[in-house]
């Protein structure tokens, strides 16, 4: 049986990590970049990477492996970071996801999506918003606004809440009236 909220034809864009094949709702995506440098943040939590900077606007970037208990993801010419929109209404983060690599934008059938299989506890799983069937080949949909806790998503937004252009000046203007 087709989840609820499976029937309408939405479009997604499918991206590997590890093995796997996951989707996610092309509607939730902003742009995807090439690995670009990712400056590290301490004492975040290993899934966070760090941040880059993308036109002006500090971004936190996530590991999706580590997120998924998974090596961390490897640097190769295919790494990629998706660029997504979480959250809802007025309470949206922008976030960077790593992939090993994005492989391609389309449309699931009706037919093809199935709910996520149950495993005890579904607060653990309420991330996988579906099973897609395509080829022979499963892909997990996953719903990104339920990817990671609260405190994640608000650890996520603080992150990127500083304009890079200004974080060394201000940090600089600060020191030098401290001293002087």
């Amino acid at each position: 049986m087709v989840a609820p909220k499976l029937l309408e034809k939405w479009t997604y864009l499918t991206f590997k990590i590890g093995e796997e094949v996951f989707a996610v709702d092309v509607r939730q995506v902003l742009e995807v970049l090439e690995l670009k440098n990712i400056t590290k943040l301490p004492s975040t939590p290993d899934f966070i990477r760090g941040i880059i900077n993308l036109r002006g606007r500090v971004v936190p970037v996530v590991d999706m492996r580590l997120k998924f208990g998974m090596e961390a993801t490897e640097n190769t010419i295919h790494t990629c970071i998706i660029v997504l929109e979480i959250g809802t209404g007025n309470d949206k983060t922008t976030i960077g996801a790593l992939a090993d690599s994005v492989k391609e934008v389309f449309e699931f059938d009706e037919g093809q999506i199935e709910p996520p299989p149950r495993f005890g506890s579904l607060s653990k799983m309420d991330f996988i918003l579906g099973i897609g069937k395509r080829e022979e080949q499963f892909i997990i949909i996953l719903n990104f606004n339920r990817v990671f806790s609260t405190d994640e998503i608000i650890m996520l937004g603080a992150a990127g809440d500083e304009n890079p252009e200004n974080i060394e000046g201000e940090e600089t203007e600060e020191r030098f009236e401290e001293e002087g």
